[in-house]
């Protein structure tokens, strides 16, 4: 598997571990409206364009791993060989994606206010979450030219080819 084939499963399959910790929070009272619906009620709304709400929830995850699969992608690009320097890197990069997004474009855009005068208890989960993000991209993708395999390499190689 290339390496950006590679960050984009290792990027689906983050930013799933990522919503399930979003979604916990959400059901313990600690979100409010989630960022993703938000963001896509934003464009649809810019668009004027009406769907029902499964529909836009759809979008939205939809959009969701998008996201996270092209951010995992353009990771797995750069993504050092060795695990021990891509799970911090990988956390990292989780990080400053938060801070380009809730610092940066979705306020700027007025979607949602920026990450100091947003729900603190948002706020966390979603820095948190994001750090989520970047220690499972950095466990799952591969280094370039790496002998360290990635977690998603190793799992393709233990099925049986007549499996």
């Amino acid at each position: 598997m290339r390496p950006p084939a590679q960050g984009i499963v290792a990027g689906t399959l983050a930013t799933g571990f990522m919503s399930t910790l979003m979604m916990g929070a959400k059901r313990a009272g600690l979100m409010g409206g989630m960022p993703p619906e938000k963001i896509t009620a934003a464009f649809l709304k810019g668009r004027n364009l009406h769907v029902s709400a499964a529909q836009q929830d759809a979008l939205a995850t939809l959009l969701h791993f998008g996201f996270g699969a092209c951010a995992g992608a353009m990771f797995a690009v750069v993504a050092p060989k060795r695990l021990i320097a891509r799970v911090p890197l990988g956390m990292a990069y989780g990080t400053a994606i938060w801070a380009i997004s809730y610092a940066g474009w979705v306020p700027a855009l007025g979607i949602m206010p920026p990450a100091s005068r947003d729900r603190r208890d948002r706020q966390v989960v979603m820095l948190a979450g994001h750090l989520l993000f970047g220690a499972f991209l950095g466990l799952l993708v591969g280094g370039r030219g790496s002998r360290d395999a990635s977690a998603i390499d190793r799992a393709a190689s233990a099925v049986p080819e007549h499996a």
